[in-house]
């Protein structure tokens, strides 16, 4: 496989092994080879060696072996090309991101390392709250288990000596079930969102496994630790691997578990292409490999709920299902002076104050900053940067209006529609939000937690605990109660899953609560708030999931975007007409240039249609190197981009 991001090279090369060279190119080495066609040495991986090849003349000879570290594992190699496959992506640009760059010193200090396994015995736990006997049965089978996680706080010490620490129960679960796969003779690995998650879920790894039997394998570490923890990965123990996405392309040999915690958090998205998400990751890993598969969430996806439908997933829930008390206010008004002075309910005003008697309470607001937009005081237009047009937002009470897209600061701004010069607040962040609710709880303590000031735990004293959907501290016992604000301005988001959305942020900060605490959901009413009241989020999703299916939209459907310019989309759309059950949508003007159309084509057609588009994506490419013109003797290069399965495709672009 030659490591270049161009698609014609997407394709396996033949070539002969000099003599000199036998004893160490093995599959998955790194090497380097000559490319004729552009007179160059690049760099590859060794995917198969074979005494006959398809190849009738003379083949090129390797150029050299890098290293002899098969760091490119026969079933990594095997999962990224049907993944590339799928999505009409590059498998070395999926293989980018499954292997690191290499670290040279550390891979000679792996080298000489010893090859001997851990002693250390692990012990299988009972999974708290659950049938251990079905999990046992899943693991035994190969089985796929979409799991109900209880919304509850538990304390847990990694080591004797350790001062205890609260995570989320569904570490606890997941915890629970690592060790019952690898004391079956298994790796598990398990992908959380972010390093939020992923500190609980360690912290809960270490209270029932050896330290090394933990290895921590994230896209967010220095480029050194995660080639180590590659390395370490290569080996035959059993290990509990723990990450974010890239985290299920980990080099298990046996994996005897993949768990996927809260899949339908956007950082499971996959930002390079081909844009792999990472529940697909997973699906394609466990039809390879066959190992265990669980989605672990407080509510699931639509792409999971449809998966339960089909009956490819089982549902399993808690042996005594656990209902939040959950109070919703929908458009009651403040009647308490205090209560109008932050803009919340009475209700809502009464819980909290009564809950501050008692510890912490958490509330929930929709953006940071102080406010995260700003209008014309003239004629209430979105005040918009004079740069690049993107919405201006105040960070603080007494800083300069910037824009929220480039961060310039709007120092001389006037309104383009009539040119006034002041500014009206529009919407709360944490910072205004904590000036209201300050005022309306005089002398409680105030903590904010956003993207700038990261918080992962509050004590278990009286505060006020003010953070943004998915920034939320964990504390102490729980929260005594819990405010889920701005709900009117999250489902006014225009996108096909703002529903979808809002419910898992509002039942991952409900899960927070201390047993028996409140929830006070304000300003949201229908089908959302009964979801949640009743604790019965999974028939939102399938009534959701049904009206999908009648507009055919995603996930009822499978979507793709083609982007690029009007020649090259006109001909990747024309190139998959034929086949049955697809539809266009547009071409329409792109927001990044060119044109951008649609396609929305059952699952049954997907091979079909990644193939065709495919196709087109190659033949722009190798049309780019005929033309020519311009000042540097060559046009400007046609584009065409396809991306599958894009969460976004059929959102509003304002």
């Amino acid at each position: 496989m030659i490591d270049s991001p161009l698609p014609q090279l997407d394709r396996l090369f033949d070539y002969a092994i000099p003599d000199s060279l036998a004893a160490a190119a093995l599959p998955g080495v790194r090497v380097r080879v000559p490319l004729r066609s552009i007179g160059r040495i690049a760099d590859g991986y060794i995917v198969e060696v074979t005494r006959v090849g398809g190849f009738a003349g003379a083949l090129s000879e390797l150029d050299s072996v890098v290293s002899s570290a098969r760091v490119l594992a026969p079933e990594i190699w095997t999962l990224c090309r049907r993944l590339a496959d799928r999505a009409a992506g590059n498998a070395s640009d999926i293989v980018r991101l499954a292997v690191p760059k290499r670290q040279v010193r550390v891979e000679k200090a792996w080298l000489l390392e010893s090859a001997a396994e851990s002693s250390a015995q692990v012990v299988p736990i009972a999974v708290a709250g659950f049938d251990t006997d079905r999990i046992d049965l899943a693991l035994a089978t190969g089985g796929r288990l979409a799991v109900d996680a209880v919304p509850r706080v538990v304390e847990v010490r990694s080591t004797a000596d350790a001062p205890s620490q609260w995570v989320g129960h569904w570490a606890i679960t997941m915890a629970a079930c690592a060790t019952r796969a690898l004391a079956a003779g298994g790796s598990a690995i398990l992908a959380v969102p972010d390093y939020r998650d992923q500190e609980q879920l360690v912290t809960a790894l270490r209270a029932v496994l050896p330290a090394d039997r933990i290895v921590h394998l994230d896209a967010r570490q220095p480029n050194p630790d995660r080639y180590h923890a590659l390395l370490a990965c290569l080996g035959d123990t059993p290990l509990a691997i723990v990450g974010n996405r890239s985290v299920l392309y980990a080099p298990a040999k046996t994996p005897a578990l993949i768990a996927v915690w809260d899949e339908g958090d956007p950082l499971h998205n996959e930002p390079l292409g081909p844009y792999v998400h990472a529940r697909d990751i997973a699906l394609v890993r466990q039809e390879l490999q066959g190992p265990a598969l669980f989605f672990l969430s407080h509510t699931r996806s639509t792409e999971v709920e449809r998966l339960v439908g089909l009956g490819w997933l089982d549902e399993l829930a808690a042996v005594r299902p656990v209902a939040p008390k959950v109070l919703p206010t929908a458009q009651q008004q403040s009647q308490d002076r205090l209560a109008a002075q932050a803009r919340i309910p009475s209700s809502a005003w009464r819980e909290a104050r009564a809950a501050l008697e008692h510890g912490p309470v958490l509330v929930q607001v929709a953006r940071p900053g102080y406010a995260p937009r700003l209008a014309c005081a003239g004629c209430g237009n979105t005040a918009r940067c004079q740069r690049c047009e993107g919405p201006l937002r105040l960070k603080t009470a007494r800083s300069t209006p910037s824009c929220s897209w480039c961060g310039k600061l709007a120092t001389q701004w006037s309104c383009s529609q009539c040119a006034g010069t002041d500014f009206r607040m529009v919407g709360q962040g944490t910072g205004r939000t904590a000036e209201d609710l300050g005022r309306a709880f005089p002398g409680v303590r105030i903590i904010i937690a956003d993207g700038d000031r990261p918080i992962l735990a509050v004590g278990a004293a009286p505060a006020l605990v003010i953070a943004t959907r998915g920034a939320e501290p964990i504390a102490a016992g729980g929260y005594r109660a819990v405010l889920l604000l701005d709900g009117e301005r999250m489902l006014a988001r225009e996108s096909l899953r703002v529903g979808e959305d809002c419910l898992r942020w509002w039942s991952n900060a409900i899960a927070l609560a201390a047993p028996g605490a409140t929830t006070v959901l304000v300003g949201v009413g229908g089908a959302l708030a009964s979801a949640l009241a009743t604790w019965q989020r999974f028939d939102y999703l399938r009534s959701e999931l049904a009206d999908r299916r009648a507009l055919r939209f995603p996930p009822a459907v499978r979507v793709a975007t083609v982007t690029g310019t009007p020649e090259t989309v006109q001909a990747a759309v024309s190139a998959i007409r034929a086949i049955d059950r697809v539809d266009v949508l547009g071409p329409v003007e792109a927001v990044e240039g060119g044109v951008r159309a649609i396609v929305r084509f059952d699952y049954a057609e997907g091979a079909a249609v990644a193939t065709g588009l495919r196709a087109e994506v190659i033949r722009a490419a190798t049309a780019r190197r005929s033309r020519a013109g311009g000042a540097n003797g060559r046009m400007a290069l046609p584009t065409l981009r396809v991306r599958f399965d894009d969460a976004l495709s059929l959102d509003s672009t304002e």
